[in-house]
């Protein structure tokens, strides 16, 4: 079987029992890989009723067929839970080599079930798989945890998903780490394996991924690796931080926390201060060579940062930078330090810092709740130590890492005006009063708030569309800040092509056009598939999502914004005009419809679910 291992490993850690499951073909095709593969054993496999903490979820490690083929941008893999911030379905997807080191070992998947008595890691080499001690490893960051695995192991070259003290404590947005550097962040899936008590999973694989047509594959690569300068040399020079000061000029970039939507110390904190001031050299994912990723270090009397563990991206210098009101790349890069070393989402612990900071300015908060810091927007220092309390459970840091939901509730009074989240997740750093179709995908989205899986509004803002849009049926201009029904259709068509991109394992930073994935997926697997079945898949991954959703409780009633996108700017230049809940709701009944889902309810059709040959699914 062209594309694929064949395996999926099953690993009990209740009974200590591995099992390996072997798929047909057909069921690859259906539900290919990544996330899509993620959504079917969790809406087949985790009871209704199940806490995301409890022995009974299912925690799952999944590549797609293009993972770990020597291609750029094949680096990503998904991993998978019921989530303990949202309640619902959880997916975070993550670059890095250790996907492509799992599937080199022998496995499309890794399917974790039960709870160890003691804390395990585990141990994937080369079609084997062994549960082994971790005791000795409990309580590490995830760099000495790493180092130890490999002396203790004896393979320098293994690759590693791992989880840092934030994830033992159950800090519900922890994060499980790839490499010390790339961060399977959203949803709190560090939580779940830490519930487990499952350290880490180390990968060693010498098998290379087979494919149908080596010399289409390699036709591929050579093109990509020979023509990706002209179009994302800008990824490599400035990474993912290069667009912050462009945000800053058009009034889009996060400012204490959404209060504005332009920041003052801007030209301190972006790609090109990173480059001229810690910068030290450039990390990248496997078979890539945009190498997008940044590797800081300082050394000063204020802060020690290790390059050990990576730098910024654009995420984590918003949330505790901008979002934060903190100008020093040296605070922020100790911040993702900390992040990275503890195992945290960058996104939601930067938040958290904001809205708490929030809090504090307007007298919810005192010195006495947060353990004498002056937790005022600007305060750098104040904004890592807080950053550390969460990760350690101590202080005003224990209630911000139950998640704002939470804390918001505890601290009652006004704080839910100053929580920015949906189901419970809060915001990344993108600015939906200036994207109505991004802020319509927040709403719907199926983890709560993010941007990975949602629309870039600009795109369809111009006079002519272009030919991307143009082939998935989307002709009609739509301006920016608009929420009409030609931009309801223009988002879920490209919700459901980020989608497939999470089923395949590729990344959206390498500019492969869809024509060329299909190709890719073609020369890989041998299949003679084109663009209808590939977006049918991603419509089926987000069609099971939806059904857990529901399952799991959550009704349209969820499916809102925050109160802070439905007003203007504090201050500030900007001129964004917020959503309108009036607006919200229309287009989301309309993106209901538009699914095949039930237009009041958001419950999928019978008809819908057949045409998505997801009848076992309709009485779940």
């Amino acid at each position: 079987m062209n594309g694929y291992t064949g395996k999926i490993l099953r690993v009990d850690l209740t009974d200590r029992k591995i099992e390996v499951e072997e798929p047909d073909e057909l069921f690859y095709r259906q539900y290919l890989g990544g996330s899509s593969l993620i959504a079917y054993y969790l809406l087949k496999e985790v009871p209704a009723e199940v806490d995301p903490l409890d022995a009974d979820n299912l925690l799952i490690f999944a590549g797609g067929p293009i993972t770990g083929v020597p291609v750029a941008g094949s680096g990503r893999s998904a991993v998978g839970a019921k989530s303990p911030l949202t309640g619902g379905y959880g997916e975070a997807d993550v670059g890095g080599f250790f996907g492509a080191e799992l599937r080199r070992a022998g496995y499309d998947a890794v399917i974790v079930k039960g709870k160890s008595e003691s804390p395990v890691y585990l141990w994937l080499h080369d079609g084997e798989a062994e549960i082994r001690d971790a005791e000795h490893l409990w309580g590490m960051t995830t760099g000495d945890c790493q180092a130890a695995v490999q002396e203790e192991l004896g393979e320098k070259s293994a690759r590693f998903a791992l989880i840092g003290p934030a994830g033992e404590k159950l800090v519900r947005f922890a994060c499980v780490i790839n490499d010390l550097k790339h961060a399977a962040g959203r949803t709190g899936l560090g939580a779940v394996m830490g519930s487990k008590n499952l350290k880490c999973v180390a990968a060693r694989g010498r098998t290379p991924v087979p494919v149908a047509d080596q010399q289409g594959v390699q036709a591929l690569g050579k093109m990509m690796s020979s023509t990706w300068k002209e179009s994302a040399w800008g990824m490599h020079e400035l990474g993912t931080p290069g667009g912050l000061t462009g945000l800053h000029s058009q009034g889009k970039l996060p400012t204490r926390n959404f209060q504005d939507g332009q920041f003052e110390g801007n030209e301190k904190i972006g790609g090109e201060a990173l480059r001229d001031t810690i910068l030290i050299d450039r990390g990248g994912c496997f078979a890539c060579p945009i190498r997008c990723k940044r590797v800081v270090e300082v050394d000063d009397e204020d802060y020690q940062v290790d390059p050990l563990y990576g730098g910024p991206e654009y995420e984590t210098i918003g949330s505790f930078g901008s979002n934060c009101g903190v100008d020093d790349l040296r605070a922020i890069s100790k911040a993702n330090e900390i992040c990275n070393a503890y195992g945290m989402d960058t996104i939601s612990a930067g938040m958290a810092v904001s809205f708490a900071m929030e809090c504090f300015e307007n007298e919810l908060l005192s010195v006495e709740d947060t353990n004498g810091l002056e937790l005022r927007f600007g305060n750098g220092k104040a904004m890592v130590a807080l950053t550390q309390m969460i990760a350690d459970r101590q202080g005003l840091g224990d209630l911000l890492a139950e998640g704002t939901d939470h804390a918001a509730l505890e601290i009652g009074d006004e704080a839910e005006a100053y929580n920015i989240t949906t189901h419970g997740q809060p915001f990344p750093m993108h600015e939906a009063r200036s994207r109505h179709g991004q802020a319509l995908g927040y709403a719907v989205s199926p983890t709560g708030a993010d941007h990975m899986h949602n629309m870039w509004d600009e795109g369809l803002a111009g006079e002519e569309l272009g030919e991307s849009w143009k082939t998935l049926g989307v002709f009609t201009p739509v301006p920016a800040t608009e929420l009409n029904a030609a931009k309801v259709h223009a988002y879920a068509v490209t919700a459901n092509m980020k989608w497939l991109d999470n089923a395949l394992g590729i990344c959206m930073f390498v500019p492969w056009s869809t024509d060329q994935k299909i190709e890719l997926v073609r020369a890989i697997t041998g299949w003679k598939t084109n663009l209808l079945e590939m977006h049918k898949l991603g419509e089926r991954s987000v069609t099971m999502m939806r059904l857990f959703n529901l399952r799991s409780g959550w009704t349209r009633e969820d499916d809102v914004l925050p109160q802070r996108v439905t007003q203007p700017h504090f201050s500030g230049s900007v001129t964004e005009k917020p959503v309108e809940d009036e607006e919200l709701a229309e287009a989301v009944s309309q993106f209901y419809a538009m699914m095949g889902w039930d237009a009041e309810t958001g419950v999928p059709t019978p008809m819908k679910l057949q045409e998505l040959e997801l009848t076992w699914a309709a009485n779940g």
